[in-house]
């Protein structure tokens, strides 16, 4: 009886001893697990926060990038564009002509009128010019016909190259082909002479003509206009001919050997339309005598007329 009482009285003792050591043992055993775990979660935290490093030092180098390639750029684009003086030195290497007087132009002038002598006969004369080319050169043609009453048609056509010498005057060189009622000769001769605006504004041309024969002439045409009101117009002119030598079959006399001078208003409707109205002297020394005909009587006396003059 003792013996059991104590055998139970151990065992209880064992028991309760017991008790406390496991409690122990399981709470050591909950904060081992607890501070495993822990573990992981801090080295995630330490992850986290090595990537948003390197994200921000992947942002900052690709932002030095960037301002690196701009301050690149900027530097290509000074470089590139050239200097004001480099500028104008590589302008001034373009053709202006186009803008001062080298670009192609065409113009033709057309005058008709009949003209009536003192004596009564009547003239039909009519006159055409055309030029093509820039200002320093120019292709002209003239074509001057005359018919007088009851005669055959006189004419005398021109083609000539025109080079500009200053700014008021061009030298002119060509051919000239002429046929005269009065002698019915026809012939070729070499023109050259100067076109352009003398003092005061005379439009004026000056040919020296050279052909076979010994036919040496010097010919002379100015005109001004006066303008009376912006579509009224006073034009005085001067027409004559210096016959210098001439050993032809049908020779002229030496001297001067035509002349024209007289007063021109002209009524411009519009820069192409110019109806006038003309009033002239004029004198004609004739034909010289040969082996085949007698001279002929100078002609002298007013005219006057009225036509029409175009351009286009």
């Amino acid at each position: 009886m003792h013996i059991t009482n104590f055998a139970r009285f151990n065992l209880l003792g064992a028991m309760l001893f017991a008790t406390p050591m496991l409690s122990a043992q399981t709470e050591h055993a909950d904060s081992h697990l607890t501070e495993h775990e822990a573990v992981p979660q801090t080295s995630v935290k330490s992850v986290d926060k090595h990537a948003q490093h390197e994200q921000m030092m992947q942002a900052e180098h690709q932002q030095h990038q960037q301002h690196q390639q701009h301050q690149q750029h900027q530097q290509h684009q000074h470089m590139s564009m050239p200097h004001p003086v480099e500028k104008a030195a590589t302008t001034t290497t373009h053709d202006h002509r186009q803008e001062h007087g080298g670009q192609w132009y065409q113009s033709s002038m057309l005058e008709s009128k009949w003209m009536q002598h003192a004596g009564g006969r009547g003239v039909w004369q009519s006159e055409l010019e055309s030029r093509v080319g820039t200002d320093e050169h120019k292709l002209f043609f003239k074509l001057h016909t005359q018919q007088a009453e009851s005669q055959q048609t006189e004419y005398e056509a021109q083609v000539l190259y025109s080079r500009m010498i200053s700014d008021f005057w061009d030298i002119q060189a060509g051919v000239a082909y002429q046929q005269e009622d009065q002698t019915s000769a026809q012939q070729w001769r070499g023109v050259v002479g100067l076109h352009g605006l003398a003092p005061y504004f005379f439009e004026t041309e000056a040919y020296l003509s050279l052909a076979e024969d010994q036919q040496v002439q010097l010919s002379l045409d100015t005109e001004r206009d006066f303008l009376l009101t912006q579509k009224l117009i006073l034009a005085p002119y001067l027409q004559a001919k210096l016959v210098l030598s001439d050993e032809s079959e049908q020779a002229q006399k030496t001297g001067l050997n035509q002349l024209q001078t007289g007063l021109q208003m002209r009524y411009e409707i519009s820069k192409k339309v110019m109806p006038f109205v003309d009033v002239a002297y004029g004198y004609h020394k004739g034909l010289a005598q040969t082996a085949e005909r007698d001279a002929t009587e100078s002609e002298q006396g007013w005219q006057y007329g009225a036509g029409l003059r175009l351009k286009f």
